[in-house]
């Protein structure tokens, strides 16, 4: 089983180190450990989708007098919901920032541990300012997540399964969507819980499932990636060694060689100058690429998700403890976007499956907006064409984050990462809300159109920059994508480089 040759102080901070740890993990079949890294680090999706969902369906309850919260339902899906995004944008530029710092690891369990006790604090709201606060501080925990867990995914998955793995990883929100939308359901029936106590019971249930995923997640290693560019190289060695002697024991035959070693100056960390340089300028067109991406989506998905509870009980009289099945539908057609065509993104390619389903759920977007506004739907059937448009859409928004967490250099992984999604979330998930919930609530058919229509013609942008910009990453390791910026001698990547 081969090992990377060490030269230098290898567990050193500093000094040249060579290694194969990139293709010995790349050539790896999958296996029990894998699903072990998924189901520790990708469950957490399953929560942020929960957490959302069951905000937006209740936010017409907690509204109603006796609910505990002095709060309007325009509180809650504007104010709130901004509030919400706001700190992960601020928790993804800081912990992503110290998890390309510290290590993968140690901060995707800290960011873990403040989504629980921000979502606990929640569910003990008395007043709107503390809900505000802890809407704002469970966002902070989630942000930090998707920098810290996004990028150790990817170093830790082999590349000819990064990109489905990713999809259906990021894609797995809308699985905590489905149990959100149904335990709304359940906890808005005042048969079973009073009005001030349902509410409160879907965010402990998140904290109690938070806290199972917490238990899994000890179990994840650090990415051997980090170690080694951090001078740790024989932690990284070990490391693999372990990994790919319980996997020949799996599978019963021996591992191919690995495809080639790479030499690095090891550094305990990249300064920040050097990272906004090496994203902003070296790679600018990828920049312009994740930017373009970032905004697209959230512009979509807020369009639709943070106002379609006002949408339905506004224009189709659906009484409001009814729209979480409407949802659930939704959240449905989300989840097997990704799972049903996230293999095509590793073999059909990276450029043509971005861009087409970022195009072409915008033209059906714009496609509901047109029946939407000329009064040709029901319900059902504008559900039914929303599942439409996000099942394809849902794709596109999760390569958003597998495009990020791969086009640039290893130590810029992380804070990548949280950059765009930072950017491009505040601008779509600030603005988006507190813009979509005002038109959508205006009662006009005309001015929640023209939310569609905003969401659909950004949606349909962001494509047009992919079909040019996007990177044909598929099934290619990390390294060869973008050079990492400690090696010897760095060498232009395959892809373009601008």
């Amino acid at each position: 089983m081969a090992t990377g040759d060490r030269h230098g102080s290898a567990g050193a901070a500093t000094g040249t180190l060579t290694t194969a740890v990139p293709a010995r993990l790349d050539r790896l079949p999958w296996s029990r450990w894998h699903w072990t890294v998924v189901i520790g680090l990708g469950t957490v999706w399953i929560l942020d989708g929960l957490e959302v969902t069951v905000v937006g369906s209740i936010a017409g309850r907690l509204s109603e007098e006796g609910s505990g919260l002095p709060i309007t339902a325009a509180q809650v899906t504007g104010v709130a919901a901004a509030l919400y995004v706001a700190g992960a944008c601020a928790g993804a530029l800081f912990f992503g920032w110290l998890t390309d710092r510290y290590g993968r690891k140690k901060l995707f369990l800290i960011t873990l541990a403040v989504y629980l006790a921000a979502t606990a604090l929640t569910a003990v709201s008395f007043s709107s300012w503390w809900f505000f606060a802890f809407r704002f501080l469970t966002g902070f925990g989630i942000g930090g997540e998707y920098a810290a867990i996004n990028s150790a995914i990817d170093e830790l998955i082999p590349s000819r399964y990064r990109g489905r793995v990713d999809l259906i990883i990021n894609g797995s929100f809308w699985l905590g969507a489905v149990g959100g939308a149904l335990l709304s359901v359940l906890a808005l029936n005042t048969d079973l819980f009073a009005l001030d106590v349902g509410w409160r019971l879907t965010f402990a249930l998140g904290v109690v499932l938070g806290l199972v995923i917490l238990l899994v997640r000890r179990n994840v290693p650090e990415s051997p990636r980090w170690l080694f560019i951090h001078g740790r190289g024989d932690e990284a060695e070990d490391l693999v060694r372990g990994v790919e002697e319980k996997i020949v024991e799996e599978k019963g035959e021996a591992l191919p060689e690995p495809a080639g070693q790479i030499t690095i100056h090891a550094r305990k960390s990249i300064g920040f100058g050097t990272v906004a340089k090496t994203v902003l300028s070296t790679y600018r067109k990828r920049s312009v690429l994740a930017f373009s991406l970032f905004i697209g989506q959230s512009f979509l998905y807020n369009a639709i998700t943070f106002g379609f509870g006002a949408i339905l009980t506004t224009f189709y009289d659906v009484p409001s403890g009814s729209t979480g099945y409407y949802f659930a539908v939704m959240a449905v057609g989300n989840f097997l976007g990704p799972l049903l065509l996230g293999r095509l993104f590793d073999t059909v390619g990276r450029r043509i499956m971005i861009s087409g389903t970022y195009i072409l759920s915008g033209l059906l977007l714009f496609g509901t907006a047109w029946l939407f506004d000329g009064g040709h739907l029901t319900a059902k059937t504008l559900t039914a064409c929303w599942c439409v448009v996000l099942f394809f859409a849902s794709a596109g928004a999760s390569s958003a984050y597998l495009t990020v967490s791969e086009i640039f250099p290893m130590e810029t992984r992380a804070m990548a990462i949280a950059f765009f999604y930072a950017i491009g979330t505040a601008a779509g998930g600030i603005s988006g809300p507190l813009l979509f919930s005002e038109l959508t609530e205006t009662g006009v058919v005309s001015d929640t159109a023209l939310a569609f229509q905003i969401g659909a013609g950004l949606m349909t942008l962001a494509g047009l920059v992919a079909a040019v910009l996007a990177v044909p990453a598929e099934r290619r390791s990390l390294e060869d994508i973008a050079t990492p910026l400690s090696v010897s001698a760095p060498a232009a990547p395959t892809g373009s480089k601008g």
